[in-house]
């Protein structure tokens, strides 16, 4: 059976698309969630925090663009020896139902299973229905959900756990 053609294609993070992530990230959730400025922040600082340590064996990045555009953006960035954090999953409005969040995150834990890590986590909030959608549909496990008050809103942060090989899996809330 032939793959569809996809209409995106996904490279490697390059120097000034973290321009982009740190800048679209703001712009979209203020504009769909209403979050404040203090969510760009955090973006800004999770960047920062990818380029300053990277390790190409142990981490790795996709950017989506369509038509020479970027729309989409995922990380994956190690946590310890055994786990790694997948960070920033972002589908521009545009790119929206080709696919492409769940593309990204099949890259993440691809590239999580084959770098050797035992666990994939990632920390979202129950609002994005989307993202926590295709977090479910691929395996992830909700193990915590915690209410707080952060970029502006109340919201409840949730950490979703992926376990790879025979590793025991812990079952969430």
């Amino acid at each position: 059976m032939l793959e569809a053609v996809k209409p995106y294609v996904l490279r490697r993070f390059k120097t000034g698309d973290e321009e982009w992530v740190i800048r679209k990230h703001g712009e979209l959730y203020a504009a769909e969630y209403g979050w404040n400025h203090e969510f760009e922040e955090l973006v800004s600082n999770i960047m920062s925090a990818f380029i300053t340590s990277f390790d190409k064996k142990r981490e790795q990045s996709w950017i989506a663009e369509l038509n020479g555009e970027i729309v989409g953006s995922i990380f994956v960035a190690s946590e310890s020896e055994t786990v790694a954090k997948v960070r920033l999953l972002l589908v521009d409005p545009k790119a929206r139902g080709l696919g492409l969040g769940s593309h990204l995150v099949d890259e993440c834990i691809s590239f999580a299973r084959n770098a050797g890590y035992k666990k994939l986590v990632l920390w979202t909030n129950s609002v994005l229905i989307e993202a926590r959608h295709i977090y479910k549909k691929k395996g992830f496990i909700l193990a915590a959900e915690e209410k707080h008050h952060s970029f502006g809103k109340d919201l409840v942060g949730e950490t979703w756990e992926y376990y790879f090989g025979n590793s025991s899996v812990k079952h969430g809330c």
